[in-house]
């Protein structure tokens, strides 16, 4: 196995002092832009890993973790922080929890603030904003402080950590398909969820799936990028037109309103319109008729992110490969949709 490059080792190739190595990667002041950009970019270059066994002996822990979420209001990441701070706790970890709102500027300044604390770890799910402007930068230094990083649910293949996801394609495909095994052939999809690497993802999944099936692929029928305060209206002009039998929902809220704005029209669910839709909230469940969804497990996604952060954070092997854990979806079937005759 290769050896790991340490501080003396980057400190020889620049022929400056370890201090000054140790400044530089930690963004002090009291290193020039030019010296400590060098020496970060090398750093990197190299996939330097400071020895987290040592840094924690050098100072105290405040035995803190961040979490940072882009929305308080959805149902999936209230469970995914249920799960994570069951987790925290159980290891005597406390919980630092933030909220982009799916601002990246914001984003950006909570992780400034985290930065200046002493946390132990972060955990993040990308805001929506993040994700269209494909910025992960600003998490860039607390992997250069050698402070673990998990991602979960929305993640980036721009940054080297370990993330938890669910396979976002197949979930998309399968309900396609359970549609379309149900005698449906012109589904649309509905979404809020912009330029998200998710929202490609699932649409991937239903261009796939249409695809196998022969069925001719209709852009017309996908609306990917909605802005929330316009969707019904746009949902009520599409079903007025008469062009679709199926909606598969990206995410809840598309899902519940379609399915509101289809009842608020008097047509017939599932006879007339299929719905499907992704997260297994509250809603789903007490709407009527109560609506198909994909439980993509956040409490048991929050759980796993937890736990693999706790064991980032207390292992003594630094240079264990990071790993991309995959959630399994579940479709909970309920009025929505017309039940598939089994063989």
């Amino acid at each position: 196995m290769k050896r790991k490059l340490s501080l003396d080792d980057i400190a020889k190739h620049f022929k400056v002092s370890k201090s000054t190595v140790s400044k530089a990667l930690n963004d002090s002041h009291e290193i020039s832009a030019r010296t400590k950009a060098k020496i970060v970019a090398y750093a990197k270059e190299q996939k330097y890993r400071p020895n987290l066994n040592a840094i924690n002996l050098r100072k105290e822990s405040s035995q803190s973790v961040g979490v940072i979420i882009p929305n308080v209001l959805n149902y999936f990441f209230a469970q995914v922080i249920s799960g994570v701070e069951k987790v925290l706790n159980d290891h005597g970890y406390n919980m630092i929890a933030c909220i982009s709102n799916e601002s990246y500027n914001k984003e950006v300044a909570i992780t400034e603030m985290l930065r200046k604390g002493a946390i132990s770890g972060l955990l993040v799910s990308l805001a929506e904003e993040t994700g269209k402007m494909d910025k992960v930068d600003h998490f860039e230094p607390f992997l250069n402080k050698g402070i673990p990083l998990v991602m979960f649910d929305r993640v980036s293949s721009k940054l080297e950590c370990d993330k938890v996801t669910i396979n976002d394609t197949k979930a998309a495909y399968n309900a396609t398909e359970h549609l379309i095994k149900s005698g449906c052939k012109r589904i649309a999809v509905v979404s809020l969820l912009g330029d998200l690497e998710i929202s490609k993802l699932r649409i991937n999944g239903y261009h796939q799936c249409l695809k196998d099936h022969n069925i001719e692929l209709d852009q017309s029928l996908i609306f990917e990028k909605l802005e929330k305060s316009f969707m019904e209206v746009e949902i009520r002009k599409l079903l007025s037109a008469g062009k679709v039998d199926a909606i598969l929902g990206l995410e809840e809220e598309a899902g519940v309103t379609s399915l509101l704005t289809a009842n608020s029209l008097g047509m017939k669910i599932p006879e007339a319109l299929s719905i499907i839709c992704f997260t297994n909230g509250v809603l789903p469940k007490y709407v009527r008729p109560s609506l198909t969804s994909i439980s993509q497990h956040g409490y048991h996604m929050g759980q796993r992110a937890a736990q693999r952060l706790v064991s980032r954070i207390e292992q003594t092997q630094t240079d264990k490969a990071f790993e991309t854990e995959v959630i399994k979806t579940t479709m909970i079937e309920r009025d929505s949709t017309i039940p598939l005759i089994k063989a």
